[in-house]
């Protein structure tokens, strides 16, 4: 009895102390080695299994996936019969932290644009488009491999694939990415820098839920369910779990067994009253968890805001009235909705640092005297974050210029392309909207506004290459970051030590998509992998970029003015909200309410709102906690689900074998 009694006093000493310890460099090592599987893993699942993506969007499926199978799997082991050597939820936070930011970079964030992107203008060119004539001569040599040109073998290798025994020629590679690496990691710099200077804002006094982190919270055993029991050990959790594990492996059966029935979850309607609009009734099971996590106005506004759109455009498209104008390929489909939902950005950011304005100021008088009182739990002191985002967007601006944009619209479009980066962010960790983009993005925000005389030819060149890092912004660095921070608050102590991790991710996860993404192009051809990322992508924003060039416009007053409406509606939802408490409407539906990717998840907006009101409304307070994991459940089963299938794909050599979109 003695010795049990020591036993479990030395287990409960050992788990006393994992829990104190806070960010060590075991912690930053396995983060590490969870980035290289991301910056490996998720391109090869994109572009060359062409499965489920597990790093598109704000989501991250494959850090929450490595995360769910490092703590159930290797830690749970260790915890039973090595608790010395198991990771402490503060070490498995650090991991998650440095996988989440990872995941902002293998695929749409960064590696799957720059590299398609920066040769497409010479691989694509033809006599019909005259991208050799309007497009190539104003790229800068130091941005593209060298020796591209039109038919050159180091563009054609990489999209068809070279002869056997030729790798990658890294001799032309390595002094265009060595031009691009400096710009990209200073942008990743300065979103961090700006998301230090609001976190206080946000977490501490506007209290924004942060509905990503929860379900990493829970399984790291440092949030809310830990009172009672572990996620891991819950029921409830369980069954949410199994729904979508159960209907993402019938889809995955099916692709290997056409007869066995694939479950639909979506559902499109013609309406003819609206010549015959599309309505999308898609069910997306992570999207209901997080919906679930969020207040039920915000859910309820995202729904209502888009039908609104819709049955406007359905109005608009009946009567013929449509702003007409060529903003390129992302964003919302009409040009309307495009100036008035950036208008609304502007408003959202605006609003949003009026109010954070007594922090900023006190941040900036601690900068100004060199002071770093008040900033202990940030991962760099106010001081580096003030004068760090500076420097940096002063490096940037310069880059941009000598990319070939005017001085005078630099600070225009950085300034554009940082109010949709923030504002979006602040969606996310406001609205739990995992899957959001932006109505228009900065390079058409430009051109629209100032017209192509302002802009030049070679200007409107380098907005092309722009696309590289601010295009479908449907996932990046300062998103993660802001998730990343109030994650970290759960760890004690300071927490400085964090920051070089971030970095650390950041490169590994830039070195290692890269490498994989150019070895398989010239191995087996970029053609043959992901056909957006190498085809459709390139192809549509260069040919908005050739259409500008061929066709000059002067600046639309129009937009303008839509902006400006844009703008004044969101302010009167954003005044009536703060003064009416029985306002039903929250401002961050407006502003996306019009995008593409909310005409496919309003259905399941409604759902989750829906199932939120209905449990709260029958159920209380208690049955909306007991209900809360089986939500978790619902985004970590679809998760495992796409992960599990991607390795069974890869043992048995299937591709196309996409379980789960969003």
């Amino acid at each position: 009895m003695h010795v049990a009694e020591k036993a479990r006093e030395s287990a409960a000493s050992a788990e006393r102390s994992l829990r104190r310890s806070g960010i060590t460099f075991r912690g930053i090592f396995v983060g590490a080695l969870g980035a290289l599987a991301l910056g490996l893993g998720a391109p090869y699942a994109t572009m060359v299994l062409r499965g489920s993506t597990m790093a598109l969007d704000f989501s991250t499926p494959g850090a929450i996936f490595l995360l769910f199978v490092l703590v159930a799997g290797p830690n749970l082991l260790l915890r039973r019969f090595r608790p010395k050597l198991a990771l402490s939820p503060a070490e498995l936070i650090t991991v998650y932290i440095m996988m989440v930011i990872a995941s902002a970079i293998p695929t749409m964030g960064l590696t799957a644009q720059v590299l398609p992107l920066i040769t497409a203008p010479y691989y694509f060119a033809t006599p019909e488009n005259k991208w050799e004539e309007l497009i190539q001569g104003h790229i800068p040599d130091w941005g593209v491999p060298r020796g591209s040109e039109t038919g050159a073998r180091i563009i054609t290798d990489f999209f068809e694939g070279s002869t056997a025994g030729v790798g990658v020629p890294w001799g032309a590679w390595l002094p265009a990415l060595a031009a691009w690496i400096p710009f990209l990691l200073c942008l990743h710099f300065v979103m961090i820098c700006m998301m230090v200077l609001l976190r206080r804002q946000w977490a501490d006094r506007e209290r924004l839920t942060y509905p990503l982190t929860q379900l990493p919270l829970e399984l790291c055993e440092m949030g809310q369910a830990q009172r009672a029991t572990s996620l891991l050990r819950n029921r409830t959790m369980w069954l949410g779990f199994a729904v979508p594990m159960i209907v993402g492996s019938l889809v995955g059966l099916h692709h290997y067994y056409p007869t066995v029935p694939e479950p639909a979850l979506e559902y499109r309607y013609r309406v003819e009253l609206f010549r015959n609009m599309t309505v999308f009734f898609r069910l997306s099971f992570p999207m209901v968890g997080f919906f679930y996590l969020v207040n039920l106005e915000t859910v309820f506004s995202l729904w209502f805001f888009n039908l609104l759109f819709f049955c406007i455009r359905g109005i608009m498209n009946i009567t013929n009235i449509e702003l007409r104008e060529s903003l390129g390929p992302f964003g919302t489909r009409s040009p309307t909705f495009a100036h008035i939902g950036m208008g609304a950005m502007i408003a959202l950011v605006g609003a949003g640092l009026w109010v954070a304005r007594q922090h900023l100021r006190d941040g900036w008088r601690a900068a100004l005297s060199g002071s770093d009182e008040g900033d202990s739990r940030e991962v760099f002191s106010y001081p580096v974050a003030w004068w760090g985002m500076i420097a940096g967007l002063v490096f940037m601006g310069i880059w941009l210029h000598r990319s070939g944009l005017p001085a005078l619209m630099v600070p225009v479009f950085l300034f554009a392309a940082f109010v949709l980066f923030i504002g979006l962010t602040r969606i996310v960790v406001e609205s739990g909207m995992a899957e959001a983009v932006a109505s228009t993005i900065a390079p058409a925000f430009v051109v629209s506004g100032f017209g192509t005389g302002a802009v030049g030819r070679r200007g409107i060149t380098a907005l092309g290459l722009t696309y590289v890092w601010c295009s479908d912004i449907r996932t990046f660095v300062m998103a993660s970051c802001a998730n990343s921070l109030k994650l970290a608050e759960v760890i004690e102590g300071r927490k400085r030590r964090l920051f070089g991790a971030m970095l650390l991710a950041i490169v590994v996860a830039m070195a290692s998509s890269m490498w994989l993404t150019l070895k398989w192009g010239y191995v087996e051809g970029g053609i043959t992998m992901q056909s957006w990322f190498f085809q459709n992508g390139p192809r549509a924003i260069y040919g908005w970029v050739g259409e500008k060039l061929a066709n000059p416009t002067g600046p639309n007053i129009a937009g303008w003015i839509l902006t400006g409406v844009g703008a004044a509606v969101m302010v009167f939802l954003t005044v009536m909200r703060q003064r009416l408490v029985w306002w039903p409407f929250h401002p961050v539906g407006f502003c996306i309410g019009s995008i593409w990717m909310m005409d496919r998840l309003w259905f399941t907006a409604f759902i989750g709102w829906l199932a939120k009101a209905v449990i709260l409304r029958y159920g209380g307070l208690k049955t909306f906690r007991n209900m809360r994991p089986f939500f978790l459940g619902l985004i970590l089963g679809q998760f495992t689900c796409s992960g599990l299938w991607l390795f069974v794909d890869q043992l048995t050599g299937t591709t196309g074998n996409q379980i789960f979109w969003i």
